[in-house]
């Protein structure tokens, strides 16, 4: 099936042939749905926190140990393409929607416009108004959403990535410094980077912090292998392999290499202003609270189980009632080690109000557990679809990740994945079809054997921007 030369190919990618073989063996026999066996709710699965409750877990993430250490890991590397595509559709194509006529009567409230403005001259003529903002111009059409100006102060506007700056400071700062990462595309590193440079010493200012940023890329040897509908391997017109990004699932290996205790993962997209922002930042203490308290009767379980003191009962309560995990009748010590040995996670949900989205589910597992997942429509079989209209909460992505073992070595996140939940669809490259592989979703698949804790958060934390007339919103005004 590959040649010399496809053999050089796939190792200058970084990837063997035997994952390769792999992945072309999975689009072959496809992925099994996961099995679904209920939606999670708040009478089964969702932590619903009172007002109460929720200051005692962000005071208790406030006084946490010096030890404790923090960061921020936002994924920013995709292009603004849907957030623009019936602006590019207006343009080339002379497509007139109701979304168009929105922009143009609104177009003085957008944080951008006084940049619209200098650039350009006529307001009269729509076309060259919204070509202004996606092409020559703003150029939004060709920058990652990172790089949007989506919020107006009487200081100055100020784009998507300086508001993860602004909530770094006012829940992620360890020993006055916030640790940020952000995922970016290579050709987009250099604008973060430099408009970074420029504008963070205002919020370190501001917040009386200091900002430790980093970005990295997705890695080359994650990419999958293209093939051809027949599943045979697509080759481009000089007769190459083509390899594409494996979908955000590929960012597990870029999560993986942050070295601190507890790390927030968040959207770049999903921010709002600082006269909404309260809600946000409190739960978001709230999840991280919530999780150093369980991180710890895991340690102390875990403890008593290898010094053979524990009450084997007890550790199995804490695991139905506070881990969400639902066990087997016929359970023993060593899966109640298995099941405590792994990373944390504690996932805000928010209210199904029609968002796309995965949502929170129990599934079955293969040793006889229960456990929560986030699941996409894509994961579900075409029989248990029912069960999605019985979801009464989505994820909006808003985790709170604990990663390092009781001993205080870090958990290898490459070791807690389901591999067997990737994604296949149908693309194109130079007008030819073909078959894509993604991997395990980042909070789908690839986190599948956390222990998984999910906590109803308030819609106000959830404010994304997936088109430009989302600016228009409330959360962004």
């Amino acid at each position: 099936m590959f040649t010399e030369k496809d053999l050089q190919q796939i190792a200058a990618h970084g990837l063997t042939l035997e994952a390769v073989e792999k992945q072309v063996e999975n689009f072959r026999q496809g992925f099994e749905p996961l099995k679904v066996v209920s939606a999670a709710s708040p009478a089964d699965g969702i932590v619903v926190l009172d007002a109460a409750q929720a200051e005692h877990y962000a005071a208790k993430f406030d006084n946490r140990d010096a030890s404790v250490t923090v960061a921020k890991f936002v994924p920013a590397s995709g292009a603004a393409t849907r957030m623009f595509k019936e602006l590019f559709e207006f343009v080339n194509e002379d497509k007139r929607g109701k979304g168009i006529d929105t922009l143009l009567q609104n177009i003085e409230k957008f944080a951008f416009y006084p940049e619209l403005k200098a650039v350009v001259t006529d307001f009269s003529d729509d076309k060259a108004v919204v070509s202004a903002i996606i092409k020559q111009g703003l150029g939004y059409g060709s920058l990652p959403k990172g790089l949007v100006t989506f919020h107006s102060y009487e200081n100055g506007a100020r784009k998507a990535v300086e508001e993860h700056l602004v909530e770094g400071a006012l829940y992620g700062a360890s020993e006055g410094v916030v640790k940020l990462h952000f995922t970016v595309s290579p050709e987009h590193k250099q604008a973060f980077v430099a408009l970074l440079s420029e504008r963070t010493a205002k919020y370190e200012q501001l917040f009386g912090v200091k900002y430790d940023i980093s970005f990295s890329e997705q890695k080359s040897s994650t990419d999958t292998i293209a093939v051809n509908p027949d599943n045979t391997p697509f080759r481009t017109d000089d007769g190459a392999l083509l390899f594409r990004p494996a979908g955000h699932g590929a960012l597990l290996e870029n999560l993986n290499d942050i070295e601190a205790s507890v790390i927030f993962v968040k959207n770049i997209d999903n921010v709002t202003t600082d006269a909404l922002r309260a809600d946000t930042v409190l739960y978001k203490k709230a999840l991280a609270g919530l999780l150093l308290e369980l991180q710890q009767q895991i340690f102390e379980a875990l403890t008593s189980l290898e010094n053979g003191t524990a009450d084997v009962a007890a550790v199995a309560a804490l695991l139905e009632q506070k881990l969400c995990v639902k066990l087997p009748e016929n359970y023993d010590v060593a899966l109640l080690e298995k099941l405590l040995k792994r990373p944390i996670r504690v996932c805000g949900m928010v209210r199904n109000e029609g968002e796309p989205g995965g949502g929170p589910f129990w599934v079955a597992n293969a040793d006889g557990t229960q456990t929560l997942q986030i699941a996409e429509s894509s994961q579900i079989s075409a029989d248990d679809m029912h069960l999605m209209k019985d979801a009464t909460h989505f994820n909006p992505v808003d985790l709170v990740c604990g990663v390092y073992a009781a001993d205080g070595s870090k958990y290898n996140l490459l070791d807690y994945t389901d591999p067997a939940t990737g994604f296949i669809s149908s693309k194109s490259s130079g007008g030819r079809t073909l078959r894509a592989q993604e991997l395990p979703g980042l909070w789908n698949g690839a986190m599948a054997n956390w222990t998984t804790i999910f906590v109803d958060v308030p819609i106000s934390t959830f404010s994304p921007v997936k088109v430009v007339q989302d600016l228009l919103r409330v959360q962004h005004q």
